[in-house]
């Protein structure tokens, strides 16, 4: 398999299905608030006030956040602080028990908004999906069932585009060598890169990565980082929100964090400006230094006296 070089899109190759024309999205640089920078970009993803409450406890408590067509966020925190509930809840799978979520223009929970239609607009990828998957299929028939919008096949009949576009998502994550492969056989790297290959398989407006890099082996985080960033930094690619524990996770090309610890948010903005290590300690409970090093972030825990 020959590696797409330097300058070469991510997504290029691969025929769009749903959007008609591929959009060149702008990234912010600056700011100062959880909000998108540029008042021109819609909002892909807006919370206002969100609480989800579970047996009388907030597992999000009173969370407003945008997203704007362009920006790559990282959402950072400890184990139970919501993270995966609030992804959950910007795949339109989980409602909020409190305050608005809309997502790509629809609202939950209003009249008109139709889910079955606004799912296939999203695409995520995390255990959560990887358990739907039946272990027997082919790396290739995991990525096409999403085409359809199914986990298995059945009597589906895919055109050509389907397959050319499932083999050119495999290709640029590593896989091509794959495709015959059980899914159940795959190395847990591996099955990441599937599972974000399938993520991509329908055009989505909105892709949501829920610890992507979790349970990696140093060669595999990293080998899946650096994809990571050529489709942070592709221009036609979709709006990204990926949940991760690590700052080292977080690729080149993402442009905002929020921080959360106990269902609230502590910090929200571009990276540069939040990703501090006052923040993080707040964050995580624990006096942390933070540092970037050229395009990627590091942090250590300060050594006890």
């Amino acid at each position: 398999m020959v590696e797409p070089t330097g300058g070469v899109d991510f997504l290029e190759g691969c025929a769009h299905r749903r959007r008609p024309e591929p959009q060149a999205y702008a990234t912010a640089e600056t700011g100062h608030t959880a909000r998108g920078d540029n008042a021109l970009m819609s909002d892909v993803l807006e919370l206002q006030d969100v609480s989800v409450v579970r047996e009388g406890r907030a597992l999000v408590d009173q969370v407003s956040w945008s997203v704007k067509e362009g920006e790559r966020w990282v959402i950072l925190g400890p184990n139970g602080a919501g993270k995966t509930t609030l992804l959950n809840v910007a795949s339109s799978y989980v409602y909020p028990s409190k305050g608005t979520a809309t997502i790509l223009g629809e609202t939950l929970g209003k009249p008109g908004t139709d889910v079955f239609e606004l799912r296939p607009r999203i695409g995520m990828a995390g255990i959560a999906m990887a358990e739907k998957l039946p272990k027997r299929q082919t790396v290739l028939q995991t990525v096409l069932t999403a085409a359809y919008g199914m986990t298995a096949g059945w009597h589906e009949d895919y055109e050509d585009i389907d397959e050319q576009r499932a083999r050119a998502f495999l290709d640029r994550l590593g896989m091509t060598e794959y495709l015959d492969r059980k899914f159940g056989t795959l190395s847990e790297g591996e099955r990441k890169r599937t599972l974000i290959a399938r993520a991509l398989m329908t055009d989505p407006e909105l892709l949501l990565l829920d610890e992507p890099a979790a349970g990696l082996d140093l060669g595999g985080r990293e080998d899946l980082v650096r994809r990571l960033g050529r489709l942070a930094r592709d221009p036609i690619a979709p709006s990204m929100i990926m949940v991760t524990h690590h700052v080292e996770e977080i690729a080149p090309g993402f442009t905002h964090v929020l921080m959360i610890r106990q269902g609230k948010v502590l910090a929200a903005g571009p990276l540069e400006l939040e990703l501090t290590s006052r923040n993080l300690s707040l964050c995580f409970g624990l006096p942390l230094v933070v540092e970037q090093v050229g395009d990627r972030w590091t942090a250590q825990g300060l050594p006890l006296s």
